[in-house]
């Protein structure tokens, strides 16, 4: 008879978002591949908000998940505007959340409780400690959001995704730290151009000139979407331009675009969304134009992409503004800020479209600080912290 394969416990919280979500999701099937190597099942279990993102994603993927009460803190610029009703509200929430996760914790016993940040972090965390359980907090974004500030104090490690974040860490925390980068989803890396082109129809396309790509993320961008529409014909004398302006703006930019002559047209590709074809579309890519969150952030980089980012002035923190200007400083990319016009665009765009040698030194700095190994080390860490032999 043969013997049961042993198991690992893995208890994940974080979410709200997917740059909290997602790079957990990543890290859990790394996790599993890794394990499944020597015979070993991972059990594991996410708790998260019943609303969040983190719930529909573990109900698609099939993973186990319990909900935890939690509230969001509204910041202010004003301290008195914290004392909000709803922020009072909500925080009289996180005694019973912590309550319940104390209770997920200590009945699921986890080797190890991987946090990726968002509110519903915090009472998993703070159960984490109240049971003895290691937990490994990992932080996306350069600086760290309010969840895993809390929670880096009592973490067993923290893990980030830039060297920089380092030197903003609390000297007490900053011995604890280690940088993984933020994982990146394993399909991401695997795109083949020549698919791109025959799932998305690209064959008008001249091989001739740069393949530009342009993105506002899944809703898409109307900023992003207006500054393309007027710089358009100028683009199009210079590249193929793929175009995801987001479902709801796709009859309007079908409108805006219609009067384009047809030799430029064939080089134009618009999409409300782009699902299963991105590995494809990013590997054809020559240039992104997009957002600077988190995980775009460590895609471009893992595949080695020049971009013109584009930050959303309202990401928390700013954040996304950081983002972009870190990667402009390392040379990989070009960040445009403010009040934009499409002159600013074409000024970002001139050296790039029409530079070879700029584009491939843009994508070697990219490529240099880039991490698709990060879900692989953060295994290592996660297995590491459990006191598992990797």
């Amino acid at each position: 008879m043969s013997s049961q394969p042993s198991e690992f416990r893995l208890l994940v919280t974080g979410g709200g978002t997917g740059g909290h979500t997602y790079p957990a999701l990543t890290t859990l099937r790394a996790l599993q591949a890794r394990l499944a190597e020597s015979g070993t099942a991972v059990s594991a279990l996410w708790a998260g908000t019943a609303d969040g993102l983190e719930a529909r994603v573990t109900a698609s993927e099939g993973i186990r998940f319990l909900p935890v009460a939690t509230g969001k803190l509204r910041r202010s610029a004003n301290p008195l505007g914290m004392l909000s009703a709803s922020n009072m509200k909500d925080m009289a929430r996180v005694p019973l959340g912590v309550a319940q996760a104390r209770s997920i914790v200590a009945e699921f016993k986890p080797d190890v409780i991987l946090s990726t940040g968002g509110y519903v972090a915090v009472p998993v965390g703070i159960a984490a400690g109240l049971v003895r359980r290691p937990l490994v907090v990992h932080e996306q974004t350069v600086r760290l959001g309010l969840a895993n500030r809390l929670l880096a104090k009592r973490a067993t490690r923290v893990a980030v995704s830039s060297p920089s974040t380092i030197e903003l860490l609390p000297e007490a925390v900053r011995e604890r730290a280690v940088v993984t980068g933020n994982p990146v989803r394993a399909e991401v890396l695997t795109g083949e151009p020549l698919k791109a082109v025959d799932a998305l129809g690209l064959d008008s396309f001249d091989p001739d000139l740069p393949v530009l790509y342009v993105t506002g993320g899944a809703q898409g961008s109307v900023q992003i979407n207006d500054l393309v529409a007027e710089t358009l014909p100028w683009m199009l004398k210079r590249a193929n331009v793929i175009h995801q302006c987001g479902p709801n703006n796709l009859k309007e930019m079908f409108e805006r675009t219609a009067t384009l002559p047809a030799e430029l047209a064939a080089r134009y590709r618009v999409l409300g969304f782009v699902g299963a074809e991105l590995p494809d579309v990013l590997a054809l890519a020559d240039v992104v134009i997009s957002r600077s969150g988190a995980g775009t952030i460590a895609e471009l980089t893992a595949l080695g992409k020049p971009a013109v980012l584009i930050p959303l002035a309202s990401s928390a923190g700013n954040e996304q503004a950081h983002n972009a200007r870190r990667l402009q400083d390392l040379g990989a990319a070009v960040a445009l800020e403010g009040d934009l016009t499409f002159s600013d665009l074409r000024g970002a765009l001139a050296g790039l479209l029409d530079d070879a040698g700029r584009r491939e030194r843009m994508a070697d700095a990219a490529r240099k600080n880039g991490r698709p190994d990060a879900a692989e080390r953060l295994v290592d860490l996660l297995l590491e912290v459990a006191g598992q032999r990797k």
